[in-house]
């Protein structure tokens, strides 16, 4: 797969309908493969973040999740075409788990969201067996009960919504002890699927302004949001 520098990060340039036969070959090897989802937030954390940024490169699948990074690619003309969100493909993700009759492990949210998530889940995806939930406030010292409760429920597919960037340090760190196949960091997806949040309508998703829709909806938002003119900046003068 061919991905591009963006400050230090290797993103992916495939499209949304490269993902279903790239999601086939993962779950087709032997060793668990990690998907990354970055957006201009992440990209500038990373900057000072060593063990993101080394997460980020020891990632299988970097997709720009962030409209920022589609923009940064056609200034410096490197062939990002689309945004590749994790939502949408984490919704692919699932169909193909549901084609082929895969198990899959929610990890992350708040006590009670992962749960409702897997119902959700399930009423539309029914051939999905969810072999296992667990809440994201562990410790640390629960990472080794953490694995090998995942390990033991023999999923396929882990979604880590833990936040970043948590789940993608905690994910590539654990990645040669995963015994799944795949294994994603997600972020606020699972509160989506539990029904906590709602995305955006279709028309903020077609037009990359799904940071905007969650401003207005989040106006604490402000302060991350406003990364993304620093981020532009940066990517202009280097």
């Amino acid at each position: 797969m061919k991905s591009i520098d963006i400050m230090g990060v290797p993103v992916s340039t495939v499209n949304h309908s490269q993902i279903p036969l790239i999601i086939d070959d993962f779950m087709n090897e032997c060793q668990c493969n990690l998907i990354m989802t970055p957006n201009p937030e992440m990209v500038m954390e990373a900057q000072k973040n060593e063990a993101l940024m080394k997460a980020l490169h020891a990632s299988d699948l970097v997709l720009a999740d962030g409209i920022g990074l589609v923009i940064a690619s056609k200034i410096k003309r490197k062939g990002i075409k689309e945004r590749v969100t994790g939502i949408d493909t984490m919704d692919q993700i699932l169909s193909y788990c549901h084609l082929h009759n895969k198990k899959i492990f929610l990890l992350g949210g708040k006590p009670g969201t992962c749960e409702q998530a897997a119902l959700n889940i399930n009423q539309k995806y029914a051939n999905i067996e969810i072999v296992g939930t667990h809440h994201g406030y562990f410790e640390n010292s629960e990472t080794e009960e953490m694995i090998k409760m995942i390990n033991l429920s023999e999923a396929d597919a882990l979604f880590a919504g833990l936040g970043f960037p948590k789940q993608e340090i905690w994910i590539s760190e654990n990645q040669h002890r995963f015994t799944c196949k795949l294994a994603m960091g997600v972020g606020g997806s699972l509160d989506v699927y539990a029904g906590n949040v709602k995305r955006a309508p279709l028309i903020f998703q077609k037009t990359g302004l799904e940071w905007f829709y969650r401003l207005i909806k989040e106006p604490w938002r402000v302060k991350r949001m406003a990364v993304l003119p620093q981020f532009l900046w940066e990517v202009l003068w280097r």
